[in-house]
Order: C-alpha cells, then structure tokens, then sequence
C-alpha cells in the first residue's frame, strides 16, 4: 500500500475514523478559504469538510466517485502558463460543485488525478 499524504494529523485521524470496512485513505488536504476544512480521497470516495454552514455548523460530505461527474482545475492565470498553475479544483456532483482551494498546486494536481482516475475506471 502506498504512503498515505496529510497535511494535519487531526485532519486524517477524523477522516480514519469515518471510514468503511476495507477502505483505505489516499491523502487528506488542508484547504484555504471560506468554507471548506479539508478534503479527504479514499479509494472509494471523496470527503469535504464544509464549515460555511450558520451557527457554526460543521458538515462532512462524502461523495461517491461514481456520482462525480466532472473534475476541474481552477485558474484565474492565463491558459499560457502551467496547466496545474492554480492551487483549486472543483468537484462536479449533479447540478452542486464543490470548489476546494489548497496552498501548492501540487495538491490540487494529486487530488485531480486521482478523482480523474476513479471516474474513468
């Protein structure tokens, strides 16, 4: 099994102790901005934390790959620089996306490819 990445070990130990029978965690991200804690990939689905709720409310949404529809990589650059310049990405799921901002672009690259992986499989 491949090293598992996380930025915070709180993060991933609430994403661990979430987890079905058998799944394994890919990597856990913190993200920046309003809204999102942080976004978790296992090898059966993608998991936001979303703390844009009122009353301080915190969700943890869990979607399937095979409910992802679309996966983008976010860039306010110009098309003439890196692909991946950006540090976002955004989840298509039905008529919601789900828009999750990372420090690095590294981060946004791995979690595209990785969702990219599962919805083509």
């Amino acid at each position: 099994m491949a090293q598992v990445v996380y930025d915070r070990k709180e993060q991933y130990q609430q994403i661990e102790s979430g987890l079905m029978p058998g799944e394994q965690i890919i990597a856990v991200y913190d993200a920046i901005g309003t809204g999102t804690g942080f976004l978790g990939l296992t090898d059966k689905r993608v998991i936001v934390q979303d703390k844009s709720f009122v009353g301080k409310k915190i969700a943890i949404t869990s979607i399937p790959y095979n409910k992802v529809s679309a996966v983008s990589v976010v860039s306010n650059k110009s098309l003439a620089g890196s692909f991946f310049s950006s540090g976002a990405i955004a989840i298509h799921v039905g008529t919601h996306t789900y828009e999750v901002e990372f420090r690095g672009d590294n981060k946004a690259h791995h979690v595209h490819n990785v969702i990219l992986h599962f919805i083509t499989a």
